[in-house]
């Protein structure tokens, strides 16, 4: 009887791990993209604590605005406070059905985005882990990512980008490339990115500043569909094309992202300094 019940438990517990060789995008073999991660009532959800909380959680800085929870990221670790519940059920699932993350997700970090803002292109650090799941709510746009400096002057490989963090790691080549190359990633509502390891520590990512962002090249957009001799963006994706230019999403709404992440050091009282 007993070996029937765990058996069971065993069964469910297999249910909500996500296969995710089938969500990964692109040449970099450490980033995956799955769509509709959430229904539209979960996000509706979500959105209803994000802007119930005060209005003190909201810090301001220069082109957009974010709340902080699960305490202050420190160069020494983590000054911690417990998640509220209804972060910590969707951080956990997203810890349970990945499996790639090396502990519960302790930090979440949620940027609110107008049509016309962005995030330049930057590092997490080396505060977290080096894996992390963004989860879009509201609206589409375009994230890019570009090889980190330091890459760039070990391969020859040529980027146009700024930074905010250049601390990096050795770099490890990709997979069947031998060089690192800019891509992109179109991000829809309720959408999960993850990223880890090369994706994580040899790139920079980041959001233009701009309400029309080209999305012909991401690698999330397939050819398989036709239309009028066009390839067709990831299903649902609101478009525009002007004068026969590229295919390129028309930023009307706002954009709320969760940035989940673990911190690996964590500290449950004060720091002296």
């Amino acid at each position: 009887m007993d070996e029937f019940i765990l058996s069971r438990e065993e069964e469910e517990k297999e249910k909500l791990i996500i296969d995710l060789n089938n969500f990964v995008v692109g040449s970099v073999p450490t980033v995956f993209y799955i769509p509709e991660y959430v229904t539209a009532a979960e996000e509706q959800q979500l959105l209803n604590h994000i802007y119930q909380a005060p209005i003190s959680k909201w810090k301001s800085l220069k082109n957009r605005r974010l709340q902080n929870w699960g305490g202050v990221v420190h160069e020494k670790g983590l000054l911690a406070q417990d998640l509220p519940p209804w972060l910590k059920e969707i951080t956990h699932r997203i810890y349970e059905e990945s499996r790639l993350f090396p502990s519960a997700i302790n930090h979440v970090l949620i940027n609110e985005y107008l049509p016309d803002q962005g995030i330049m292109p930057h590092q997490d650090g080396p505060a977290y882990a080096p894996v992390v799941a963004i989860l879009s709510l509201g609206s589409s746009i375009v994230m890019d990512f570009v090889p980190h400096p330091s890459v760039e002057k070990a391969t020859g490989t040529s980027a146009n980008n700024n930074n905010e963090d250049v601390s990096l790691k050795p770099a490890h080549m990709e997979v069947n490339s031998g060089e690192y190359l800019p891509f992109s990633v179109v991000l829809m509502p309720r959408s999960l990115l993850i990223f880890k390891d090369t994706a994580y520590s040899d790139y920079l990512h980041g959001i233009k500043d701009c309400e029309n962002q080209p999305c012909d090249e991401a690698v999330n957009v397939t050819d398989g569909l036709k239309s009028d001799g066009r390839a067709q963006p990831v299903s649902g994706l609101k478009i525009y094309r002007e004068g026969g230019g590229e295919t390129a999403i028309h930023r009307t709404a706002t954009r709320v992202s969760l940035t989940c992440r673990v911190v690996t050091r964590v500290h449950k009282h004060l720091i002296k300094l």
